[in-house]
């Protein structure tokens, strides 16, 4: 029972401390002038950001570079790659990419 209540603690903590940080930005950017070129240059952090999370999953197995057909999340990777371009929808970006992923490792 202790550690249920320790749980919801930790979770409740968890949400006000992001809640205050977030909220805290968005309340000193409504307050100060934020220079057009920081502004630009805040444009790319949540792409650069995502890519820094993504590749390694698709290029490193077990820490080895792998650019082989072998290498399933690679090529479910470029599949989706592939829908973004055209579709330009991400939702059917990652459904396609997750899709493909489980269709490359199926065995048969």
């Amino acid at each position: 029972m202790k550690d249920d209540m320790n749980l919801w603690l930790v979770m409740l903590s968890g949400g006000l401390i992001t809640f205050g940080m977030r909220f805290s930005l968005i309340y000193l950017f409504g307050r100060f002038h934020v220079p057009e070129t920081m502004r630009r240059a805040l444009h790319y952090v949540p792409p650069a950001v995502l890519s820094a999370l993504i590749f390694p999953e698709l290029f490193l197995r077990a820490g080895v570079l792998t650019i082989t057909p072998d290498n399933h999340r690679l090529m479910a990777g470029l599949v989706a790659v592939l829908v973004a371009w055209f579709s330009k929808n991400t939702l059917i970006t990652i459904l396609v990419g997750m899709i493909a992923l489980f269709l490359f490792q199926f065995p048969g």
